[in-house]
């Protein structure tokens, strides 16, 4: 990998007070974590400190309390599900920089694993504050960035904090994601393919202008694609378009033609006249598209046609779904295309990484996460990487 970052197994952590940067920001629900994805997946890097004799004071964020301490966005259920999981005691300091944080650091012994309460209970945490870095770093020996979804804001514990420790490495997640993301995108084997969807340009506007000069073809789905048809002259009806970026959309598709980037939209349709499950629709050509209309999936030729297109590529970026695929049976271009990617990531013919909430929540829709080469928990921070914009915590951890 082109990037000098030192990596945590390259460490002797033995008898060393870690400062292990994590998201573990989980949802929450009567109290207890709902959903521990983003928590399993760095176990396998914390056990390996513990095995390894370090001492760990997990640093980490939970919900937006402004720097103020909110009992709700206490820690508390998040160290609690952690410590089960890993099968050892995870104590909570709440004095972070204090008195307190600075006596259960000494307290702990190798192996031990000491969490310390909501940083975003500081005001200095979000507000990158130097002083506030200063005393989070008086307290370890060498500083560990596992949080790839916090990378994108240059906060205290994420920007400040590693560029004043001594030894500052990137855990087993964090390295995973960069070696994961530098595959696909800085060092990709091609064709290097873009699935692209979700409902707006507008918001994915860095991402197309990005991509256009970095891929070979760039499948568009879901509002973005509406969009794109409209600008081609296509009458959208009632489908979520937002026409105020039509010449926007037109300039991206003039600069992917002078990139040699093909852009790849959808012929066919699964057009319907409400927005519900199971709703009353068909599939029609584009040109076919009603007043009163909706395109709310693209249609099979479509997905067959990208599905086809696929098994020539040897990388697959996808950020965004094909369509409204939270409600049945709009989510069939989503699956087919997924199902194919799915199948030839597993086959070993193509790398394939994605990210983003909506996608994540699409592709275990297809069933087909598990075969994906890689996928991103991050969101912001993807987003912001496939912009090609440089990330405040990562840059952080450079060396040279």
């Amino acid at each position: 990998m082109k990037a000098p970052f030192l990596f945590i197994d390259e460490c002797d952590v033995a008898g060393k007070r870690v400062l292990l940067r994590l998201d573990i920001n989980v949802p929450l629900a009567d109290g207890k974590v709902s959903d521990d994805t983003r928590i399993r997946r760095i176990l396998p890097g914390v056990e390996a400190l513990r095995e390894a004799g370090a001492r760990i004071i997990i640093l980490t964020h939970f919900g937006r309390p402004k720097g103020e301490v909110v009992a709700a966005f206490s820690i508390a259920p998040v160290a609690a599900h952690m410590a089960e999981l890993l099968g050892c005691e995870i104590k909570i300091e709440p004095d972070v920089t204090g008195p307190g944080g600075v006596a259960a650091v000494a307290a702990l012994g190798d192996g031990d694993v000491l969490m310390m309460e909501n940083l975003r209970f500081y005001p200095g945490e979000e507000a990158n504050d130097s002083a506030f870095a200063e005393a989070l770093a008086a307290l370890g020996d060498i500083y560990v960035g596992d949080a790839f979804s916090c990378t994108h804001r240059a906060h205290a514990s994420v920007e400040a904090l590693p560029r004043m420790m001594d030894v500052a490495a990137a855990g087993r997640s964090l390295g995973a994601e960069l070696s994961a993301l530098d595959a696909a995108l800085s060092q990709p084997k091609r064709p290097l393919v873009a699935v692209v969807g979700g409902a707006k340009v507008s918001t994915k506007l860095a991402v197309l202008e990005n991509l256009v000069t970095k891929v070979d073809a760039i499948v568009l789905g879901g509002g973005m694609a509406n969009t794109f048809l409209l600008a081609k002259g296509h009458a959208m009806g009632a489908s979520l378009v937002e026409a105020e970026m039509v010449d926007i959309a037109r300039t991206i598709m003039d600069k992917a033609a002078s990139a040699n980037c093909q852009i790849i939209l959808p012929t066919d349709a699964a057009l319907a006249k409400e927005f519900a499950a199971n709703a009353p629709h068909r599939i029609a050509a584009i040109s076919d598209v009603q007043d009163d209309e909706m395109m709310l999936d693209a249609g099979p030729q479509s997905a067959d046609a990208v599905a086809a297109f696929l098994e020539d590529a040897s990388t697959v970026i996808w950020n965004g779904p094909m369509g409204a695929f939270e409600i049945k049976p709009f989510d069939q271009a989503t699956n087919v295309i997924a199902a194919t990617v799915g199948r030839l990531s597993a086959a070993g013919s193509l790398i394939s990484v994605a990210g983003g909430g909506d996608t994540l929540a699409a592709l275990a829709n297809a069933g087909v996460s598990h075969q994906f080469s890689y996928i991103s928990t991050a969101g912001g921070a993807f987003l912001e990487w496939l912009e090609g914009k440089e990330l405040p915590g990562v840059e952080a951890l450079r060396h040279g």
